[in-house]
């Protein structure tokens, strides 16, 4: 996909399981299960999905997945699979090397988002992309180093700590550009400060959501994670973003979902919906 100067990859870096009542909240079982089967531990598939941006000088990368510092119980945990989709191997189809990153945006500091951030290299832990400056919310880096009992499951300080530790964190309060035709919009409900990435030439505009809508399947207002630590707060944000997204004719592109990487959505007579999947190499 091409907006104005930029050209737009879908990066895949494998896939992970996840407790299925945990990812859609308040909705029953019978109902989000036409769409995301579980399995036999009551777990969904998710996609850890990112995003690459090239253009204007710039190689950018959008949230970097689970990453490579995986232990065996972490693997077991989670079913995490990383061999079909290594993070170096995806940007390699795109001919871009670790090195020849210029900025990462991480959404938030959740391990699924964040752990491609470092690698461990002679038992030290490193950046990953030696020569990008990364991209946090001011409020999302200061949840990250004192979480809640409630979601310090989500975070590792392995990590983002190294990021700091090297000088190549540069913290955002806010919505802002931060390069020409690329803004970043922030929701208060998955976690605070959950940075979104719009892309927009005045013409055509991609949406990245993050965990706004991990799924196509939580489009509909009511379908909300229950990790969502202010869900009123996110329902909120969908009303608000969903409609200009409809209004505008944006495309999304979906982080998490493993069938369907971008698409539109539509308002029906019941609300928001997924409407069809965009394709990204076009």
């Amino acid at each position: 996909m091409k907006i104005g100067a930029y050209n737009i990859y879908p990066i895949e870096t494998g896939t992970f399981w996840l407790d299925g009542g945990a990812m859609f909240g308040v909705v029953p079982k019978v109902l989000w299960e036409k769409t995301n089967k579980s399995d036999e531990r009551n777990r969904v598939q998710l996609a850890a999905r990112c995003l690459l941006i090239v253009g204007n000088g710039k190689t950018i990368l959008m949230d970097n997945g689970n990453g490579q510092k995986i232990t065996e119980k972490f693997r077991d945990l989670y079913s995490l699979e990383i061999i079909s989709g290594e993070l170096n191997k995806s940007l390699a189809k795109y001919n871009v090397k670790t090195d020849q990153v210029t900025d990462v945006i991480l959404s938030h500091l959740h391990f699924d988002h964040a752990g491609g951030s470092t690698i461990n290299e002679n038992d030290k832990l490193i950046p990953a992309f030696p020569n990008a400056r990364f991209y946090v919310q001011q409020s999302q880096w200061e949840n990250s180093l004192k979480p809640t009992e409630r979601d310090q499951a989500s975070y590792s300080k392995n990590d983002y700590l190294p990021l700091q530790e090297h000088g190549v964190l540069q913290l955002i309060d806010g919505e802002k550009e931060l390069f020409e035709g690329i803004s970043v919009l922030v929701s208060s409900g998955h976690t605070p400060a959950l940075q979104m990435l719009k892309i927009s030439d005045g013409n055509s505009t991609l949406f990245y959501p993050a965990d706004l809508a991990p799924f196509t399947s939580h489009i509909p207002l009511p379908y909300i994670m229950g990790f969502d630590l202010q869900p009123l707060n996110t329902l909120a944000d969908k009303k608000r973003i969903f409609k200009q997204a409809v209004d505008e004719d944006w495309t999304l592109f979906f982080e998490h979902d493993t069938l369907v990487a971008a698409g539109k959505i539509k308002i029906t007579d019941k609300g928001f919906a997924f409407d069809h999947e965009v394709d990204l190499s076009k």
